[in-house]
């Protein structure tokens, strides 16, 4: 079965598996993924992850999920922003902040995924794939 929109596929899969307290979850794999996670791991949202290569498909996107002392979920909430239906980009100047910047954006740009914060950094906009907080 094709996913019309891969990365909610991923998001949503995550969510699920924090809400059920699983230690890992697992999903085909793509770039745009890895890189997704590379951002979630790097900002501390997740233990680690790994990409599986398969010999008939891309491969295989495994996420070891984090959770604190008392077993609650790092990962408060996902959020999809940019769907295929309707893409939103944002300019340099006006990338959103989540909760007051404890949150994080994922933004596409012409220089990669980044987040929020670092493409403020470099002066560069592009597409606002999701926020994690």
């Amino acid at each position: 079965m094709s996913v019309s929109d891969p990365i909610a596929d991923m998001l949503t899969r995550i969510r699920n598996a924090n809400k059920a307290r699983l230690d890992n979850v697992v999903m085909p794999s793509s770039g745009l993924k890895a890189e997704i996670a590379k951002i979630m791991y790097e900002e501390g949202y997740i233990s680690s992850f790994e990409v599986i290569d398969g010999k008939t498909t891309n491969g295989i996107l495994k996420i070891h999920l984090r959770y604190s002392r008392n077993k609650s979920a790092i990962i408060s909430g996902l959020k999809r922003i940019s769907k295929p239906g309707l893409r939103v980009y944002t300019e340099k100047t006006k990338i959103p902040r989540i909760l007051g910047g404890l949150g994080t954006v994922v933004v596409s740009t012409s220089q990669g995924v980044m987040t929020g914060k670092k493409a403020k950094e470099l002066g560069i906009g592009g597409e606002v794939l999701c926020y994690i907080w």
